[in-house]
C-alpha cells in the first residue's frame, strides 16, 4: 500500500475531475487517491467511478449529504487511518492546486513536518487571476486569525496540505467542529497550539478555469466568528511544547 493518501473532495466538477485525476497520477505515482463526492447533480461521482475502475490507486467515497468540507475531509482522514497510511494530503479539486508540488510536500513531511501547508501568502508563494478584492480579503481574513490566534502560520486557510498521519491522530477529531473552509484554520491552529511542527511551502494559486467557487458569505461568517470565539477563550493559554 502507498504510505501516502490524497484526498480530494467534489461537487460538481465534472469538468476538472479527470484532469486533476489525471495530473496527480502523474506527479505522485506512488500515491492513492480518494475521491469523496457529495452527490453531484452534474454527475462528477458517477465519472469519477469510471475513472476509478481503470485506476486501482483511485477510489471514491459517495457521502448523501453535502454538509461542508469539514466533514468531508473528515470522513477522508477516518479512511486514511483505518487504512494505514503514514501521510494524508488534502488539494482542490478545481485545477487551483497544482500536483506537481506534492512531491516536495511530502519531502518536508518525511522529514518531520506534522502539517505542510501549500502556503500563498509566503515568500515564493503568489496567487494568479484573482481580483484584488479577493486578494484583500484572503490576506485580511489571514491576518486577523493569525492576531486573534497569535500564530505564525502566513496561510492559515489555506486548503492544501499534507498531514502526518500521527499528528491527526493526536487530535481529537471528533470535537471539530468547523463546517466551511474555517476548518482548515481549526486543524492548522490546534496542531500549532499543541506544539507540533507546521511548515509552509510556497505555491502559485490559479484561480479556477471552470465550474462555480463553494465559497460564499456564510463561510466567511462562520470563519469571523469562530476565529473571535477561539482567540478570546484561548487568552492566557500556552502553546504546549513540542509532543515527545
Amino acid at each position: 500500500m502507498a504510505e501516502l493518501l490524497v484526498i480530494m473532495p467534489t461537487y460538481n466538477e465534472r469538468e476538472s475531475i479527470e484532469g486533476m485525476l489525471a495530473r496527480i497520477r502523474s506527479s505522485i505515482p506512488e500515491a492513492d487517491v480518494l475521491v469523496i463526492d457529495d452527490s453531484s447533480p452534474d454527475g462528477t461521482g458517477e465519472l469519477a467511478d469510471r475513472l476509478a475502475a481503470e485506476d486501482s490507486a483511485v477510489t471514491v467515497l459517495h457521502r448523501t449529504t453535502k454538509n461542508g468540507l469539514g466533514q468531508a475531509y473528515l470522513a477522508g482522514f477516518a479512511i486514511a487511518l483505518d487504512r494505514g497510511y503514514r501521510f494524508v494530503a488534502e488539494i482542490d479539486a478545481d485545477g487551483s492546486h497544482d500536483p506537481a508540488e506534492l512531491p516536495r510536500m511530502l519531502q518536508l513531511a518525511e522529514g518531520g513536518a506534522d502539517l505542510v501547508i501549500g502556503s500563498r501568502w509566503v515568500e515564493g508563494g503568489s496567487v494568479r487571476n484573482w481580483p484584488w478584492l479577493r486578494r484583500a480579503i484572503s490576506r485580511a481574513g489571514n491576518g486577523y486569525s493569525r492576531f486573534m490566534l497569535r500564530s505564525g502560520i502566513r496561510d492559515l486557510t489555506a486548503g492544501f496540505r499534507v498531514f502526518s498521519a500521527e499528528a491527526l491522530r493526536s487530535l481529537d477529531l471528533t470535537n471539530v467542529s468547523s463546517h466551511g473552509y474555517c476548518f482548515q484554520v481549526e486543524l492548522a491552529w490546534r496542531l500549532e497550539r499543541s506544539g507540533h511542527v507546521v511548515a509552509e511551502h510556497p505555491i502559485v494559486f490559479v484561480e479556477r478555469a471552470t465550474g462555480e467557487s463553494k465559497m460564499h458569505s456564510g463561510i466567511v461568517a462562520e470563519a469571523l466568528l469562530r476565529v473571535t470565539l477561539w482567540g478570546l477563550t484561548s487568552l492566557g493559554t500556552k502553546k504546549k511544547p513540542r509532543p515527545a
